[in-house]
This record gives structure tokens, C-alpha cells and sequence, in this order.
């Protein structure tokens, strides 16, 4: 279940990327959707955060190190708002751009998550 919803996010967030370079690269100031495209990301790592917090009590620890799974966890949620804020003041092609590498940024971190809590080390 937690792979399949991982599946899900990193989909939303290679989307999200791909719209946002797309959208910047052909001349677009951020708009609704760019913007929008960062919100469905951070309402799916708010869910990561709940599934972070629950999963030890339900008896599924982290396999990892739980140091830089939160570590990754707080930079991926402060990312997109951070992005989203810079781009809504900035208002430029630019910040679209740079929107897209944030949300491709945040696929790559979000997968890191999802080894660091359910890959079993060494397997």
C-alpha cells in the first residue's frame, strides 16, 4: 500500500516537474497550474508525514537511518512552499523553471524515502 502511494507521489511530483520546465521554458509566468501542480505535492507529503508518524506505532520502524529520513521528510516539505512563495513574489519564466527542478528534486528524495523505510538493508 505504501509503495503504491509512493508510485503516486513520485508521479505527481516527474508531472509536476516536467509541467513546470515545460510551462517556464516556453515563456510562462507562474499561473495556476504550476502553482497548483506544487500544492498537490505538498498535500501528498503531508500524507507522508502521517504515514511517517503512525507507521512505528502500527510496528513497521524505519530500516534506515531515521535521521535522514527526517531530514529528507523536512526538506521535502519545505521545498515546495519555499518554491511556490518565491515564484508567486518573483512572478518571472524563471521561477517556473525553477519550480520544475524543485519538484523534480523532490521525486528523487521522495523514492530515497520510500528505500530508507521499506527496503530492507542489503536486499
Amino acid at each position: 500500500m505504501i509503495l503504491w502511494f509512493t508510485i503516486l507521489q513520485l508521479a505527481v511530483a516527474v508531472a509536476a516537474g516536467l509541467l513546470c520546465l515545460i510551462l517556464g521554458f516556453a515563456g510562462k509566468r507562474p499561473n495556476d497550474w504550476t502553482v497548483g501542480s506544487l500544492a498537490l505535492i505538498e498535500l501528498l507529503l503531508i500524507v507522508q508525514v502521517v504515514i511517517a508518524i503512525v507507521s512505528p506505532f502500527a510496528g513497521n520502524p524505519a530500516l534506515g537511518d531515521p535521521l535522514e529520513y527526517g531530514v529528507y521528510l523536512v526538506s521535502a516539505v519545505l521545498l515546495p512552499i519555499g518554491g511556490a512563495i518565491w515564484a508567486l513574489l518573483e512572478r518571472s519564466r524563471w521561477s517556473t523553471v525553477i519550480m520544475g527542478v524543485v519538484a523534480l528534486a523532490l521525486a528523487v528524495m521522495i523514492w530515497r524515502m520510500q528505500v530508507i523505510w521499506i527496503t530492507p538493508i542489503g536486499g
